[in-house]
Formats: C-alpha cells, structure tokens, sequence
C-alpha cells in the first residue's frame, strides 16, 4: 500500500516534536495506539483517549485520560503542546473538541492538528465527519483563541488519486472477491492484473504531478500548526 498519508503525517509530527524542549507537557489527544509516544521521550507526554474504538479496544496505549475528547479531566493551560492527528472525524462535536484542546493550552502554547478533507469510511460506526478545509481550522481555531501558524497540504490531488486507485485495486484482488460468483471472479482478474502496473506508475507519477503545482484542487488533508494567543478567547 503506498501509505504516504500516514508517512507524511508522522514525519511532521516528529520534526515538530524533536523541537519542544525536556520536560515540555504534551498532551496526545486521541492518541489511540500512541503511535507518536517515542517521538516524545524526551517530553512529559500525557495520552488521552475515550477508550471505546472496537478495533483498537485491549490495543490502547496507557491512558493518563480517559474520557469524552470535549470534557478532559485537566486544569486550564495544562499543556506546552498539544497533538491530536486524524481525530475530529470521529468527534460528533469538533468544534467543541477544539475548543476544549485550546482550553488546555498554556498561552503560546503549540498546537497540531490534522483530520482529513476526504476520507473513506472508518473505525465504524464512530465516523462522522470530512472535509476539514483551510477555511475550517482558520475560523474555528481562531474561534478558540488560537493563531494559525501554518496550513500545509499533505500532497495534493494526484497523490490522493494514486492512493485511491491502490485502495481499487486492493478491493478487487483475488482474496478480496473469492466469495464472488465464478463468472464475476473471472471478469475481475484480468481487471485485477491490468491495474497492478498502473498503480505502480501512479505513484510516482502523482508526486512528480502534485510537485509541479497540478494537484492543488485537492489532498487527503492538511497539516496545521496553531499558537495560542494570550488572553481569552475571542
């Protein structure tokens, strides 16, 4: 699978994370299997879950806070940084969850944050939302006190295309469709082994196409750094 959505995105929270000081608290909101408490080690790293996702039940990393991501049992500016990454989409009030993380924050204090513009469906049945827009982060996080610092597309359009015609592929391999009637399993081979080497070209070819500035209608979501502002929130 040509993962670089989660690539990408666990490069940029660990160039982010190798720049907070010792000691830094960080809060990992949604932090599920804790796929970035390495890239802490060096912090106090505090992870926090609702505890409920049947696919990762019995696989959680040890919670510090177990609770509702819009009620997190903590004290007002907590945190010197707080992360919550592929989240909001499984939040039936995000608003309210940025909220919440903003209320964590120290004045000046980092944020970063990523959920997808689009998305296929998920860690059912807790999916309910995409399309997180620039726009969205900017009029939300404001709304909640904090500066945007930086918007960053992870990839564009051909490199989400790309990744969609794997994930097409993927869904008409053989072990995928060996309980398909035999005559449709022998109109989905050769359409299985046509696609093999086009989504090997895809790959490449939707980076080199998203670098030279095509692809900008689209990504799977962007990479967002925030500030919290001194004072309250607006």
């Amino acid at each position: 699978m040509y993962g670089f959505n989660t690539y990408n995105r666990r490069q940029w929270v660990a160039r982010h994370a190798s720049r907070l000081p010792d000691g830094a608290r960080v809060l990992d909101a949604g932090a599920g299997v804790g796929q970035y408490r390495t890239f802490f080690e060096h912090c106090d790293y505090r992870a926090h879950d609702f505890g409920l996702e049947p696919q990762t039940v019995g696989s959680y990393t040890p919670l510090d806070y177990e609770s509702d991501i819009v009620d997190i049992p903590a004290p007002d500016a907590s945190f010197d940084a707080v992360v919550c990454t592929e989240v909001l989409e499984h939040v039936p009030e995000p608003i309210k969850a940025v909220r919440e993380l903003a209320r964590l924050l120290r004045p000046g204090g980092l944020m970063l944050l990523t959920a997808p513009l689009g998305c296929l469906l998920h860690q059912e049945p807790y999916i309910y939302y995409g399309g997180y827009s620039p726009y969205w982060y900017r009029r939300f996080l404001g709304e909640a006190g904090c500066e945007v610092v930086s918007i960053e597309s992870n990839q564009g359009f051909f490199s989400l295309f790309s990744d969609y015609a794997q994930w097409f592929s993927n869904l008409i391999h053989p072990r995928e469709v060996r309980t398909q009637p035999l005559r449709r399993r022998i109109v989905l081979l050769p359409l299985w082994i046509l696609s093999r080497p086009m989504v090997r070209i895809l790959a490449p070819l939707g980076r080199w196409l998203d670098r030279c500035g095509f692809g900008a209608v689209g990504t799977v979501g962007y990479h967002v750094v925030a500030v919290k502002r001194e004072g309250p929130a607006a």
